[in-house]
């Protein structure tokens, strides 16, 4: 049996790339997607709050570039300096990328029941806080 590690960092690659091509028509990325389900989830919100709630997920050149990819696309728009809110088409192109999601999710936990998710879950928040409380 591999390690905990190789699976987990196997697993990012997978449903990056995943996420990656099923986005792609759609102008996005899978952290481009990220950052507007922050966006979409706390309607005005400031850069900085982006960047503290993906910080596991990417780095800072990372979020800037995606933050400048939803911008320029036209997802989002900048209510206020350093602050982001979904534009109305922004809002309509989402449900259409929800479906894509669905499928993905769909594919992703074939086989996996609800109480298998759950545990994996949950392992993996004990093992991070374990982790975290020693740094």
């Amino acid at each position: 049996m591999k390690p905990i590690g190789y699976w987990l960092n196997r697993t990012d690659r997978a449903i990056t790339h995943y996420m990656n091509n099923a986005l792609a028509e759609f102008g996005l990325t899978r952290l481009a997607w990220q950052v507007l389900n922050v966006v979409r989830d706390g309607g005005d919100v400031a850069d900085d709050a982006v960047h503290s709630i993906l910080v596991a997920n990417a780095d800072t050149a990372d979020l800037d570039t995606a933050i400048s990819l939803v911008l320029t696309d036209g997802w989002v728009s900048r209510p206020a300096p350093a602050h982001l809110a979904l534009t109305d088409h922004g809002r309509e192109r989402l449900v259409e990328v929800g479906e894509r999601i669905n499928t993905f999710r769909e594919v992703s936990l074939a086989g996996v029941t609800d109480d298998e998710y759950r545990t994996a879950v949950s392992v993996l928040e004990r093992m991070t806080s374990n982790l975290e409380a020693r740094a």
